[in-house]
């Protein structure tokens, strides 16, 4: 590993009680783990490791879960949850272009504590489960709920024909919404591979592939399967489902798959269950030149597939790839995090296209599927940080001093404050195709137009120079005075207040 400097990290998060959804981490998870759900928190602890932080920095993790079973065709999804986490869950849902309706079942302080909420839950689903327009209802426990021990494994696991999928999905137990999507996908597949063991199940609506399939396991740009299956043709293979599917039936056709392709690797339940099913897991992407190079010969030795129709493949995308990779170069140094699992393929395609990355954050943690781009990345001067802060990129921002910061909404707003050109990883550079030879390019209009923005951000930091931060922005006759004792004194009685408040409802 190359001598970069190393990103500090913090150690511990300050617990802040009362003052979010996710406040009092300890105290739910320990209310949790005394009501019957120290298995399922063990199990999260040992799938998805928590960071330097004991709660998520990026939106409620229960979100993951929710867009995948919004996603899919013939899917009814229940909430239960506090109110205000449920309409902040749908409202995000919504902006996401969900088109349809998420079940809510309330609940207070009586319900709750009387095993009420759990029969409120059960008549939900038992007046929800028409076979005529659902294939499975997915019911999600967040925080509450989960903590009070909520026993959604005691739902029936079918009602008329409709298959019953209960989940708790607490952000004191899941780190990242990312993770949360595999929550629920690990959970489909459990569920499709029992029934598969058990009988024969439905065809794909699209009929079955004549050849051996691959299933691509991470949410990816639409694009991007159908290059791959090009790429896969000159060896006899073709594309299977993406995980997480778009309907029920295409969860058999994943596990039919022969080779499982981890291209977002942190869906660490869900390949379990492909390993239960007896199949193989193939690690990194066909991103760039190398590393489609590497992948496609990874895929052909999982397969059993001969060298030379490996080799006609090469011969026929590497070309291309390159070829796209010299048109659209990027120049520029750069730093990059985000939360989509993405991370690190889209550091190896800037790389490629002639970037200098000098850090790239994940929220997600590392696994043994995404150690060949981890080893990739290192061995050319980049510092990869899984399970990284908001703190450790904007250390990085601040160490490396890039042309370019690519990440989450906070670092964005961190860079423009400082001047620097900045893209949200998500809307502008996720959304859009990595794989193969549509990849290969398609990030430098983007990005080359960031990074001739330095000019305008110059021209707007000398322009407001001068009109201060924080409590002093503006322009003043005098500048005001801070007063951090005054802060502290209405922060306290806030905090007081809210306690008093909760204890009111408790009791």
């Amino acid at each position: 590993m190359s001598q970069s400097k190393i990103i500090p990290i913090q150690a511990e998060a300050v617990a802040q009680d009362g003052l979010g959804c996710h406040s009092g981490a300890e105290k739910l998870l320990a209310a949790a783990q005394a009501s019957n759900k120290s298995e399922i928190l063990g199990q999260y602890a040992q799938d998805y490791p928590k960071g330097p932080h004991d709660q998520p920095q990026s939106m409620c993790p229960a979100f993951g879960s929710l867009r995948v079973g919004l996603r899919m065709r013939r899917t009814a999804t229940i909430l239960s949850g506090s109110a205000c986490c449920v309409y902040g869950l749908t409202f995000t849902s919504h902006f996401y272009g969900a088109r349809r309706s998420v079940g809510y079942v309330p609940f207070n302080s009586e319900s709750l504590v009387t095993g009420k909420l759990f029969e409120d839950i059960r008549d939900a689903v038992y007046k929800e489960a028409n076979p005529e327009l659902y294939d499975a209802i997915v019911i999600i426990n967040l925080c509450v709920p989960t903590a009070s021990g909520v026993p959604l494994q005691l739902l029936p696991k079918e009602i008329n024909g409709v298959r019953i999928i209960g989940i708790d999905v607490p952000g004191f137990g899941v780190p990242t919404h990312a993770e949360a999507k595999d929550v629920l996908a690990s959970a489909m597949l459990r569920y499709a591979r029992g029934e598969a063991e058990s009988g024969p199940v439905s065809a794909p609506r699209n009929g079955v592939s004549d050849k051996p399939t691959i299933t691509l396991l991470g949410e990816m740009f639409p694009v991007d399967p159908v290059g791959i299956g090009m790429m896969l043709d000159p060896m006899g293979l073709a594309v299977g489902p993406v995980v997480p599917t778009r309907e029920w039936r295409e969860l058999y056709q994943a596990l039919d798959s022969k080779v499982v392709a981890a291209i977002h690797p942190f869906y660490t339940a869900s390949i379990r269950e492909f390993e239960a099913a007896g199949r193989t897991i193939v690690g990194s992407a066909p991103i760039g030149y190398e590393g489609t190079a590497a992948w496609l010969d990874s895929i052909g030795e999982a397969c059993g597939i001969p060298q030379s129709k490996v080799g006609i493949s090469k011969d026929k995308f590497l070309p291309l790839i390159k070829a796209a990779l010299a048109a659209k170069p990027i120049k520029g140094r750069i730093t990059m995090s985000g939360y989509e699992g993405s991370e690190l393929l889209v550091a190896r395609l800037l790389i490629e296209s002639g970037a200098e990355v000098k850090y790239v954050g994940t929220a997600c943690p590392k696994t043994i599927w995404s150690s060949a781009d981890q080893d990739w990345l290192e061995s050319r001067g980049v510092h990869v940080q899984y399970r990284a802060s908001l703190e450790q990129d904007v250390a990085a921002m601040h160490e490396f001093k890039p042309d370019l910061v690519i990440g989450t909404t906070p670092i964005v707003q961190k860079a423009k404050e400082a001047a620097i050109p900045s893209l949200y990883f998500t809307n502008l550079i996720s959304a859009r195709p990595l794989m193969g030879a549509a990849g290969a390019g398609s990030l430098a209009q983007v990005i080359n137009s960031a990074l001739g923005n330095q000019a305008r951000f110059d021209t707007m930091k000398e322009f407001f120079e001068g009109v201060g931060t924080g409590y002093s922005a503006g322009v003043w006759d005098a500048v005001p005075v801070d007063h951090p004792d005054f802060r502290a004194e209405t922060r306290r009685r806030n905090e007081k207040a809210q306690k008093k408040r909760k204890a009111e409802e408790m009791g």
